[in-house]
Order: C-alpha cells, then sequence, then structure tokens
C-alpha cells in the first residue's frame, strides 16, 4: 500500500467524522449515524482486514511504483 492511498483514505475518514459531528450538532442528530457507522466499518476492518476505501482506491486509483532508481534496470 502507497503513501498516497494512505493520506486519501485519512482525509476521507477525517472529513466524514468532522463533517458528520458538525452536522448532527448544528442540523438534526440524525447526521450522528455518519460518525457512528464510520467507526464500526474502522473497527471491522482491523479485525477483518477488508476496508471499503481502500477497495474502491485500489480500483480507482492507478498502480503507483515503489521501486526506486537503485531497484530499476540500467540498459
Amino acid at each position: 500500500m502507497t503513501n498516497t492511498k494512505r493520506r486519501i483514505h485519512d482525509g476521507i475518514a477525517g472529513t466524514l467524522l468532522t463533517l458528520g459531528t458538525w452536522l448532527g450538532y448544528a442540523v438534526d442528530p440524525l447526521w450522528l449515524l455518519v460518525p457512528g457507522v464510520l467507526g464500526v466499518t474502522l473497527l471491522q476492518s482491523g479485525f477483518t482486514g477488508f476496508c471499503p476505501v481502500y477497495f474502491i482506491l485500489d480500483k480507482t486509483c492507478p498502480f503507483e511504483s515503489t521501486e526506486t532508481l537503485e531497484d530499476s534496470p540500467r540498459s
């Protein structure tokens, strides 16, 4: 897993938690279901190893090489 995908995942999770909490406070308490469901999803991800966000990122983001210049074949 690349660092870019991890940063995107953390950004999505943080945004949903913050937005859901703010909407639950300012608009309607039912919005608190968003961070609640996200928390349960993160908990199950820790046990099962399956994360829906990483699944989507693996399908949509192009493959990023972890190969360094030292590892690349020389011509």
